[in-house]
């Protein structure tokens, strides 16, 4: 049963309203705005690669892929909106509507790759498809970085900064509500019947490639969006933000938060996101200005470390298949 503060328009009004006023109060902190915009780019990636890894129990190691698609699809388009004003609207009206139409186009741009990459290699599973995921982010990065048009290894800049705390938070709360409503329908029983018994469920009908296609594609197009939220905010982007660690980093958050569940991803998104900012503060404060760079060496073994330790303690992940609302409700399911 979907919970009632999930139904209709009303979370997405009271979401608009906490949000305005959360830009209102925070926007002039230049270094909150970033990190926070970080963590909402993080939860939209965490949430969108739940629904492939945690609801349907496929294994996608490619979502950086997605992300540099979005990222490089929403940067080029805003490139020549920069100076474009529409008509009839105020500049700053004009500027978030261009905005949305550039995060559109990185979503549909991530989402149509999604189906080519989807289609013929949904009918894998396990190590064959991670294979065919981690080669997709790859043949990616590649291609933009022997791109002229897209920067090359230099990266693309110049992408008017239009990103803003809450245009980044509502993207967050709208992967979260898109999420936990197809995991509510009936669509979404399909896709846990295909994690739970793939074999089982399509010999009660269930169109397995289908259902696992069309949750490929809606991931891919978070993530799309998830990119573009990110090119919007940071001063120029390249190949280097999209490798397979950055793919790994959010494998990690999903499995680390529970597979199946969105409130773990979005617990985990925001706590690993956040360490490594807090320790390199205070490495920085302890040990001298320069220190933190440290933090950056040590993050990936630090993550290894962790999924060892987590998966040796509760290999379910924190809140396994459980979602918050439902420990309040007792109805949870098993962990």
């Amino acid at each position: 049963m979907v919970p009632p503060g999930l139904r209709g328009v009303l979370p997405v009004v009271l979401a608009c309203l906490a949000l305005a006023a959360g830009q209102r109060l925070f926007g002039g902190q230049e270094f909150f705005v970033y990190v926070a915009s970080l963590v909402g780019v993080n939860v939209v990636l965490a949430v969108s690669l739940n629904v492939v890894n945690g609801m349907t129990g496929q294994f996608s190691i490619g979502h950086a892929g997605f992300m540099a698609v979005g990222a490089y699809a929403a940067g080029r388009l805003s490139l020549p909106l920069g100076d474009v004003a529409v008509s009839g609207l105020p500049v700053a009206a004009s500027d978030q509507l261009l905005f949305a139409v550039s995060l559109l186009a990185g979503g549909v741009a991530a989402a149509a790759c999604g189906f080519v990459v989807g289609l013929p290699s949904l009918r894998l599973k396990g190590d064959y498809l991670a294979i065919v995921t981690l080669g997709f982010g790859e043949i990616v990065r590649v291609i933009i970085q022997n791109t002229p048009a897209l920067g090359g290894a230099l990266g693309l800049s110049g992408i008017p900064q239009r990103g803003s705390l809450f245009a980044v938070w509502l993207c967050a709360f709208l992967a979260v509500l898109v999420a936990r409503r197809i995991a509510e329908s009936s669509h979404g029983r399909s896709l846990t019947a295909i994690r739970e018994d793939e074999v089982a469920a399509e010999a009660m009908g269930v169109n397995t490639t289908a259902y696992k296609v069309r949750a490929f594609v809606v991931s891919a197009f978070f993530a799309g969006v998830a990119g573009g939220l990110f090119a919007h905010f940071v001063p120029i982007i390249n190949p280097g933000s999209f490798t397979f660690v950055k793919s790994m980093e959010v494998v990690v958050m999903v499995v680390a938060g529970g597979l199946g569940s969105t409130t773990g991803s979005i617990l985990a998104a925001v706590v690993l996101t956040l360490l490594p900012e807090a320790l390199r503060s205070g490495f920085n404060r302890f040990a001298g200005e320069g220190a933190g760079a440290v933090v950056d060496q040590v993050r990936m073994p630090v993550y290894g470390l962790l999924l060892v330790v987590l998966m040796l303690a509760r290999p379910q992940g924190l809140f396994g298949t459980r979602e918050l609302w439902d420990r309040r409700k007792g109805q949870g399911a098993r962990p």
